[in-house]
């Protein structure tokens, strides 16, 4: 088992957030395991010679934070990593627009066009109605990197496109887009192909494998007013996720 550390009386960090990094400091290295039970309230108390209140407070932070569960009369546990619980984070995607100095985009285009039964479902229109379609293209290290496309919501006298228009950074996008009404956004990652089309302006290869990371906007009336993707080739970006105790 690994060493018990002793809660510091000296240091401006409270006893129970001591004790918290404590016990999770043993649960990631092993000391208890996955289905073990920690010690009792009043071991706990004795061990680290804190009060009980310490002990309910810390064990409370560490129910919250889903690393144990409680069972009533038989003491608290740690809790198995659920991977049904793994969330993917945009933030190296969300990296790569954030990087001002190397990485530029580039507006290829913007167009009235008419929706198609797919545009609709996703905007909520009736197919045949006019929507706008705004091409992007990010280019990092003067390279293209990233390919966008987004289909607006054609609503004559709101400056959504001029808005749409202005954001030259797709960061600005993950910050609530140019649109100043934004509510919400959906995203959905899908395993691909590039198209002739998408591999062409990307400078790849028809067919390599690609991720599509489909965006839905929404209005404070929760209206979808956008919907694209961001199309990237599978070797260029990488998404991760962690699962249970990260030993630090």
């Amino acid at each position: 088992m690994s060493p018990i550390r002793d809660i510091d009386r000296t240091s401006y960090e409270p006893a129970y957030v001591q004790l918290i990094n404590i016990l999770k400091g043993q649960i990631a290295a092993g000391t208890y395991l996955p289905g073990s039970r920690l010690p009792s309230e009043s071991q706990l108390c004795k061990r680290y010679k804190v009060s009980p209140m310490t002990v309910r407070r810390s064990i409370k932070a560490l129910l919250d934070q889903g690393v144990v569960t409680t069972i009533q009369g038989s003491g608290t546990f740690v809790k198995a990593p659920d991977m049904g619980e793994a969330r993917f984070s945009l933030e190296e995607f969300h990296s790569l627009f954030k990087d001002k100095v190397n990485t530029k985009v580039k507006i290829l285009g913007a167009m009235v066009t008419r929706a198609d039964r797919r545009i609709g479902g996703k905007l909520n229109v009736t197919p045949g109605e006019r929507t706008i379609l705004i091409r992007r293209l990010l280019v990092r290290k003067s390279k293209p990197f990233i390919y966008h496309r987004e289909h607006l919501v054609y609503e004559p006298g709101r400056p959504i496109v001029e808005a749409e228009l202005e954001v030259t950074s797709l960061h600005g996008l993950f910050q609530g887009t140019g649109e100043s009404s934004l509510k919400r956004g959906e995203f959905a990652i899908k395993a691909a192909v590039l198209s002739k089309e998408e591999a062409d302006i990307l400078e790849s290869a028809e067919g390599q494998p690609a991720f599509h990371l489909e965006h839905v906007f929404y209005d404070f009336d929760e209206r979808p007013f956008s919907w694209g993707h961001f199309i990237c080739p599978g070797d260029r970006v990488l998404f991760r996720a962690d699962v249970g105790m990260i030993k630090g």
